[in-house]
């Protein structure tokens, strides 16, 4: 069966270079299908589809274990130049008694075949569990072990907290020591920093409601558009949560993933938020 084409080019007369990048997690959903996904359109062709309606996708099925370099060099094949895969990295790098220890498996991860993405590999996040508490000395030391580089591509990586423990200064001035971004995590249910602590901005947001088409009210959609510009342009909104106080610096790079939530409706949120900042 012959797959319906994409519809249309979302992004024509748009650089390719935008430093804004508006996606959602993995591919695979069945509520997508007939949804996000028109009829006919075969399960094999979803991420073609898919990295031609988005500028990126964080890929979730890597946290749950790492894959063949083989498979990472067919998802690259299946997207278009331009298109930017984040990857979550693997749950037993991070779980395990102390950070400090998971050099082999960090290295394991990222020497596996990551460099099969070549250009469309984008930033590797590692997300702590909620029951890792702010240990300075163990997380600089894991923060150390993360490699800066990957067949002379630089890599850029992400940390996302989940114990409250990590809301103090001491561990933005850790983070921003290392040059290591830390996940702004737009939710009630986990803790939220909004402190730049690297060379980029990543955001997952996890409010999406069922009821809505795209999943965000137009006039929430209209706010996430001016934050995400005023990131890319340098800037740090104020009116999000900090722990060490807003902070300007150079243009940035900016990823803006809808997470969970009304999962259903987070491709149509993605899209429209990224209609949003590339019209401005």
């Amino acid at each position: 069966m012959t797959a319906p084409a994409p519809h249309g080019d979302l992004f024509a007369g748009t650089s390719p270079a935008s430093p804004i990048r508006v996606g959602i997690g993995g591919w695979n959903y069945a509520p997508w299908r007939r949804n996000f996904y028109p009829d006919g359109l075969v399960q094999r062709r979803e991420l073609e589809y898919a990295s031609r309606q988005l500028r990126a996708i964080e890929i979730n099925g890597t946290y749950y274990g790492a894959q063949k370099p083989a498979t990472y060099a067919k998802w690259a094949a299946e997207t278009p130049d331009g298109f930017v895969f984040s990857l979550k990295a693997p749950r037993y790098v991070t779980e395990g008694k102390r950070l400090a220890d998971a050099g082999r498996g960090i290295d394991g991860f990222v020497r596996g075949g990551l460099e099969e993405f070549g250009a469309r590999l984008g930033p590797i996040l590692w997300q702590l569990p909620p029951s890792r508490t702010f240990d300075a000395d163990d997380l600089a030391a894991f923060l150390d072990r993360l490699p800066r580089e990957l067949a002379g591509r630089p890599l850029r990586h992400v940390l996302e907290v989940r114990h409250p423990g990590f809301l103090c200064e001491a561990y933005v001035s850790l983070a921003r020591a290392r040059a290591v971004a830390t996940v702004f995590t737009d939710s009630d249910v986990h803790p939220s920093l909004a402190d730049l602590t690297g060379g980029f901005v990543y955001a997952r947001l996890m409010r999406s409601q069922s009821g809505i088409a795209t999943g965000y009210a137009p006039a929430a959609l209209d706010e996430w558009a001016h934050r995400a510009r005023e990131w890319a342009q340098g800037g740090d909104p104020a009116d999000l949560p900090h722990v060490a106080g807003p902070s300007a610096a150079e243009r940035r790079d900016v990823f803006v993933f809808f997470i969970s939530s009304a999962k259903e409706r987070n491709p149509a949120a993605a899209m429209a938020l990224q209609q949003r900042v590339d019209a401005a």
